[in-house]
């Protein structure tokens, strides 16, 4: 009765008769153990105000529910700047900047007080982290793209690529070394910084417009979006320093093996799939597809980028080894074709194709995997079917005392706007 309860809850994108989890899956993903550690600068000064907030929450409301409401509110205020400047040139009105701060701020509120109501219904399990680092991928496209937005980036487009798809590929290093490892590390300087930077980067163009990033410094004579370039490109820098130790220090399996007892090289595969042939195809293009049409460029592959980066996440925490071909490739593949070809189908079509496919591939993927790990622990993903333990005592206290920031800032950018920072376990 319960799980075909379960299995009405996502009609419209689950796959029917095919599962994607294998019963070894399931069962190490039933043992699976979240293990961080972070040390950054602003969890802590941030932990009373979600202590605050969690204590708010009503006990009824699932610790999922949470995390999918900030998602969603952070990828309509983004998609709202991005109807009024959809390549990065055209200034936005002031009040779109201002509503993606407010929305960043929202998604990284709610992502941090996820795991905290997981702990205090005593909800907890492995598809609460899942789910976390699930949004977390597809946040991640979004918060980048805004970021350049509201900064005027796309007069510069060779910058607008870097920096999201340095995002997007960091994101995934990100998951690649809690593969190797088998656990997430951070720095002093990580997501919740990189969050709070974009945010004051949303607020003074919302102050001052976004043009302001487009005048020149005075004496060195560069625009003020450089200076913001400047600092990112050091903040990726640092962070892929930091990922490249795990290939001197080796991996937690066998003879320096990834958990899965895999190569640690492995998972370089699936990224390189998605960022080569979206350089290639950007550089190569005749109707310069990237430069006339970067927002839907970006979150076409970042769709794609969203779907291999939770395979990676899967894969780590099943311990199984990862497949390298996906069907989220195709659009890839085609506009590749197609320029191989001299273009025999006009460019754009096959992008809205490449983000339309890779939309509902990724969501049916995700919904799939929740509904398999939702019958295998006999859970509900969006709602507490019960009275949660202990939940008519103490609430409040049971949410202040959890001092670990879990919840959804937990996969932190490698370096910028979207991992999150797992200084919390998740739900």
């Amino acid at each position: 009765m319960q799980n075909n309860q379960i299995a009405n809850k996502m009609p419209l994108f689950a796959y029917k008769g095919i599962h994607i989890l294998s019963g070894q899956q399931l069962r190490k993903l039933s043992e699976h153990k979240y293990s961080c550690s972070s040390s950054s600068l602003l969890d802590p000064l941030l932990q009373p105000w979600w202590n605050w907030l969690v204590a708010q929450t009503p006990l009824w409301l699932a610790p999922n529910l949470i995390t999918i409401v900030g998602l969603v509110l952070n990828i309509v205020t983004t998609l709202i700047l991005i109807c009024y400047s959809p390549n990065g040139m055209e200034p936005p009105p002031r009040w779109t900047c201002f509503l993606c701060a407010l929305g960043l701020f929202i998604y990284q509120s709610l992502d941090s007080i996820d795991g905290k109501q997981a702990r205090r219904t005593n909800t907890s399990s492995p598809l609460g982290e899942l789910f976390d680092h699930g949004c977390d991928s597809i946040s991640t496209v979004f918060v980048a793209l805004s970021a350049c937005i509201s900064c005027q980036l796309g007069h510069y487009p060779n910058w607008l690529f870097f920096q999201c798809f340095c995002a997007i590929a960091l994101f995934y290093c990100a998951h690649w070394q809690t593969y190797v490892s088998g656990t997430m590390r951070f720095g002093r300087v990580d997501v919740t910084e990189a969050q709070f930077s974009i945010m004051a980067i949303h607020l003074i163009s919302a102050a001052l417009g976004p043009e302001i990033w487009l005048t020149k410094i005075p004496i060195v004579g560069v625009s003020w979006n450089y200076t913001i370039l400047i600092f990112i490109t050091i903040g990726y820098a640092q962070n892929l320093i930091n990922f490249l130790k795990m290939f001197t220090q080796g991996g937690s399996g066998k003879n320096g093996s990834s958990v899965a007892g895999t190569s640690v090289l492995s998972p370089s595969i699936p990224l390189t799939l998605v960022v080569l042939p979206a350089l290639i195809i950007a550089q190569k293009s005749p109707q310069n597809i990237f430069t006339e049409h970067a927002s839907v460029y970006i979150l076409a592959f970042g769709m794609v980028a969203a779907k291999i980066t939770n395979k990676l996440v899967i894969a780590h925490m099943t311990k199984s080894e990862m497949e390298y071909l996906d069907w989220s490739l195709l659009g890839p593949s085609l506009l590749f074709l197609n320029q191989y070809f001299n273009c025999i189908v006009p460019e754009i079509w096959l992008l809205w194709f490449t983000l339309i496919w890779g939309t509902q591939d990724l969501l049916r993927y995700c919904s799939q995997v929740c509904l398999e790990i939702c019958q295998h622990l006999h859970i509900d993903l969006f709602r507490i079917p019960y009275t949660p333990k202990g939940s008519a005592a103490h609430p409040a206290t049971a949410s202040v005392s959890s001092q670990s920031n879990f919840g959804g800032n937990a996969d932190k950018n490698g370096g910028t706007t979207h991992r999150k920072s797992k200084s919390k376990p998740p739900h």
